[in-house]
């Protein structure tokens, strides 16, 4: 019997070899083994290729649950939910790290780096165990030896994943869910979260500050024969610059994706290995790097991180960045143990009520995914055009306003001077307008783009965090009567997701507001230019000459 799979999320192929699914659309597996994530199938409509393996959900009709000594029955094979290149997630439960990075324009040589190779990846679950002493699975408790032993049983008792791929298990939630995460965690490592008026947030950061990015230096170093951009950021907190490079940037977004598997961190701006050095890229970079560094300073977590904290107060000195790079390195809050840091309301959520919430927002992010697209798409071909089209048109317009001019200039009577240059001069006006219109797409409607761009970065990263948080509330539910702490470290999952979702939000409307109303201040202005223009244009034919 052939191998079948429900399509998850939409998949548009963009290569040669790969096919288009639906979701919620059946498809043939050629074969269970994956291909650097990828499977090879069928789809509906017979063609064959490759789709992400992240996208499905094998059905498996012979081994929907399975069930353990004391009768409680794991949950079925899940699929990973879509993940870009960009985001991947924590320490699995065999310790190994996963790869987070973007890569970097240029390769990481002697500027600010380790030549020594790592000691090991960050701490995860079935690494080495710290050396000093560690907590429980609950943040704020000193465990015994009893405890220790009932979390190993209660953890015996619960089923595992078959798919050890999913994002449930690489994350580090399953492990933390099944209480095996152990790690000593300081307060200043403890994030809090408060129940707000809309449901559970992130506490506010009671020292908030922004950043500025300013304009790029072209650098060169081993005498010229290696160029690089260089970015003077200055928080408002030290008011001191420092300089970075975009690998830096890359780097830290490694760092913070690894550390916190349920927080949406900004996409950086895309890369691309030639014309680095051109005024229109430098310019569109800078633009994302301002936008992605508001979303990391306006975070209340992400922004008193001490790796992000680090990246932006170390200055010159090469010894304190590697020290600072190489603890963030072997932070061993990640993963798992993550989870641990969070402190959470004293009244545990209502699960259903989680769940309805978490299905609603799935609902939004995905209508918002869709439409961000239309939206980008229109946009960007409403600027095509005035850009060529409504330049060309209104430069033709006043091309023949001119000729005319030239041709009443034949007449050589003193009263048709006056008529003869206003004619003229409408017709500069009109090619004046045309230019107007060229210019003012980088004004109104590429910052809107700009905008969309990083939000489908942030709807990339949700169904990976919607799916870690699933994962455990699918875990109680097959095991509804277990020990109350299984409950209580779904609670902590439970209340970080809606907690980032709540962020999400707000984030959202204070941007989508601020940009909107950017972009008709800059409408407003622009026809105001036009109108200007043709009203002193209008001026001439009252003169009398």
């Amino acid at each position: 019997m052939a191998l079948k799979a429900r399509v998850l999320y939409d998949f548009h192929s963009e290569n040669q070899g790969e096919i288009s699914i639906t979701e919620n659309e059946l498809v043939t597996l050629f074969s269970e083994e994956e291909l650097e994530g990828w499977l090879e199938g069928e789809n509906s409509r017979g063609e064959a290729g490759l789709f992400p393996a992240s996208y499905v959900e094998i059905i498996r009709d012979h081994i929907t649950t399975n069930t353990n000594n004391n009768g409680c029955s794991s949950p079925k094979t899940k699929a990973l939910s879509p993940t870009q290149s960009q985001r991947g997630l924590g320490a699995s439960s065999g310790g190994s790290s996963f790869n987070t990075s973007q890569g970097s324009d240029e390769d990481w040589d002697d500027d600010w780096d380790d030549s020594s190779p790592a000691t090991g990846a960050p701490q995860g679950l079935g690494s080495t165990p710290p050396l000093y002493p560690v907590t429980t699975s609950l943040p704020g408790r000193r465990g015994s030896a009893q405890q220790y032993q009932q979390q190993a049983k209660s953890s015996a008792t619960v089923g595992r994943n078959l798919n050890r791929f999913s994002t449930f298990v690489k994350s580090g939630g399953e492990a933390f869910l099944l209480g095996e995460a152990s790690a000593f965690v300081k307060d200043g490592d403890r994030i809090c979260v408060v129940m707000g008026k809309h449901g559970p947030e992130w506490q506010e950061d009671p020292y908030p500050f922004t950043c500025t990015i300013d304009d790029p230096t072209k650098q060169t170093k081993f005498k010229g024969m290696k160029s690089y951009m260089s970015y003077g950021l200055t928080p408002t907190h030290t008011n001191v610059q420092v300089n970075r490079r975009y690998k830096h940037f890359d780097w830290l977004y490694a760092r913070l994706v690894e550390r916190f598997p349920v927080i949406s961190v900004p996409h950086l701006p895309e890369k691309q290995a030639t014309g680095r050095f051109e005024e229109d890229f430098i310019s569109k970079r800078r633009k994302g790097l301002i936008w992605w560094m508001n979303h990391m300073t306006s975070h209340p977590v992400l922004a008193r991180c001490d790796v992000f904290q680090h990246f932006l107060t170390c200055g010159a000195d090469e010894k304190a960045w590697k020290q600072g790079k190489r603890k963030a390195e072997r932070d061993e809050l990640v993963g798992a143990n993550f989870f641990l840091t969070i402190s959470t309301p004293a009244v545990p959520l209502d699960l259903q009520e989680v769940e309805s919430k978490i299905e609603g927002f799935k609902t939004f992010t995905k209508r918002m995914d869709e439409n961000t697209v239309v939206v980008n798409t229109t946009i960007n071909e409403f600027a095509r055009k005035q850009i060529a089209g409504f330049k060309k048109e209104y430069q033709k317009v006043g091309q023949s306003f001119k000729l005319l001019a030239q041709a009443f200039e034949l007449d050589q009577q003193a009263y048709s001077v006056g008529l003869n240059k206003a004619i003229a001069y409408t017709g500069e006006a009109y090619e004046a307008i045309g230019e107007y219109f060229a210019e003012q797409p980088r004004h109104d409607l590429d910052p809107i783009s700009d905008l969309l761009d990083l939000y489908r970065g942030h709807l990339s990263n949700f169904p990976d965090i919607i799916h870690v948080q699933k994962g455990a509330l699918t875990k109680v539910k097959d095991c509804s009567k277990q020990e109350s702490e299984l409950h209580e470290r779904c609670n902590i999952i439970s209340c970080a997701t809606l907690a980032e979702i709540q962020h999400f939000h707000r984030t959202r409307v204070r941007d989508f507001r601020s940009q909107m109303q950017h972009h008709l201040r800059q409408q407003i202005g622009f026809f105001q230019k036009i109108t200007a223009k043709l009203e002193d244009a209008l001026q001439r034919y009252d003169d009398d000459h």
